[in-house]
């Protein structure tokens, strides 16, 4: 047998097979070969198959199988060979191809003709189906009108009464392409990277944004600003389009912890040159607590004005009677520390030049500093062994006779 009859034996075997497959029936077979416009799919024996390139692509253009992978689709044609379909057209779907689509999987195109109670009117060929409202989209509570007259594909996911009662799903095919969109899209976020995505939704500890795919990142309210952000909705808001810097990333949890103050330079840059101790400066009280009160120099930058510096007022916690958020004063700098981003402030009183209780606190720190070094870690044993010869001599006399 030579070249020439091999081939013919091929082809012979390929039609014999293409004619074993009818038209409408589903089939699996391992993608071997891949190429411009076309994929070849073995479908078994020597049968190949043919699909169209843009069938195995996502919404983006990516391609989304490779050679190895295998596949389920329907024949569409026999004629001069196989040719398959992932989805089923909405013009050439028969019940038999419905019912086929049910059981195979196979997404199938249809046109939503009009909303009903509780869903829309899916035209499939010559069939009708229902979609529920909350199938029609991943994105939930959009407008109704917008779907309307539109082409989808579905996946059928209920099939009863012979095909008269028929529930397709959009969500369903739109959350299969989007897992496979999130692997590669989980790839490309690295520590570091810089993104654009958007707000998926905003709570009082931040916003979740969504980088693509599915694949979102929480946007922490400490994050957001230099300065103190109380309220994160005054910063986002659902639906808009941010750059955002990633922070962390945890592989076990699939957390994306995401950044918006790194964008923009650091105001503490900035302190060492602006800033220096015994200077007064302007701030306003942004936050008290039970040791303090949080005081706002510039945007981003805070200092704390310790309880201890407050004039005495009789009261262990009278300096806060004094004190208001947002009220503005003039602080005195009393310590300055770059590496911990700390700052010590001293509120100066009306009508004086100096912070009221910066000295009284600043003796009491030294001295406590001069007892902790002056303390000896453990005491001498001299000094033990002379207290207990001390002790012993006053026992001694208590204990001797008295003269008579």
């Amino acid at each position: 047998m030579n070249e020439s009859d091999d081939d013919f034996a091929s082809l012979f075997e390929a039609s014999i097979q293409a004619k074993r497959i009818a038209k409408g029936q589903t089939v699996e077979g391992a993608i071997v070969a891949i190429g411009a416009e076309v994929a070849f799919v073995n479908v078994g024996g020597k049968g190949e198959a043919l699909i169209d390139i843009a069938e195995l692509k996502d919404a983006d253009g990516v391609l989304t199988v490779a050679v190895g992978d295998r596949i389920r689709a329907l024949v569409v044609s026999t004629e001069g060979g196989l040719t398959l379909s992932r989805r089923l057209a909405r013009g050439a779907a028969t019940e038999r191809q419905l019912e086929d689509a049910f059981h195979g999987g196979l997404p199938v195109e249809g046109k939503i003709e009009r909303e009903v109670k509780g869903g829309y009117e899916v035209r499939l060929g010559g069939q009708r189906a229902f979609c529920p409202f909350s199938q029609i989209d991943i994105v939930r509570n959009t407008e109704a009108a917008q779907h309307l007259g539109r082409v989808y594909t579905f996946r059928i996911i209920e099939y009863k009464e012979g095909g008269r009662n028929l529930i397709v799903s959009r969500r369903a095919i739109l959350e299969e392409e989007q897992r496979a969109s999130a692997v590669e899209v989980r790839r490309s976020i690295a520590v570091g990277a810089i993104l654009t995505g958007r707000v998926a939704s905003v709570r009082d500890f931040g916003a979740f944004v969504d980088l693509g795919a599915g694949v979102q990142g929480l946007l922490h309210v400490s994050e957001m600003g230099w300065s103190r952000v109380s309220d994160p909705s005054q910063v986002v808001t659902p639906g808009q389009e941010i750059t955002v810097k990633v922070l962390r990333v945890d592989d076990e949890t699939q957390k994306i912890a995401l950044g918006l103050k790194q964008l923009s330079a650091d105001p503490w840059a900035t302190v060492q040159s602006a800033y220096e101790v015994g200077q007064v400066r302007t701030g306003r009280v942004v936050r008290l607590t039970e040791f303090g009160a949080f005081v706002e120099l510039d945007p981003g930058i805070e200092g704390l004005a310790h309880a201890s510096t407050f004039a005495p007022t009789g009261h262990s916690k009278g300096w806060a009677r004094s004190v208001t958020v947002g009220m503005a004063a003039e602080f005195e700098i009393l310590s300055i520390d770059l590496e911990k981003k700390r700052i010590g402030l001293a509120l100066i009183e009306p009508g004086s030049t100096r912070a009221a209780g910066a000295a009284r606190s600043t003796e009491v720190i030294d001295t406590r500093e001069a007892e902790d070094v002056n303390e000896p870690a453990e005491p001498a044993d001299v000094t033990t062994t002379e207290a207990f010869g001390s002790l012993a001599d006053k026992l001694r006399g208590a204990l001797k006779p008295r003269e008579k």
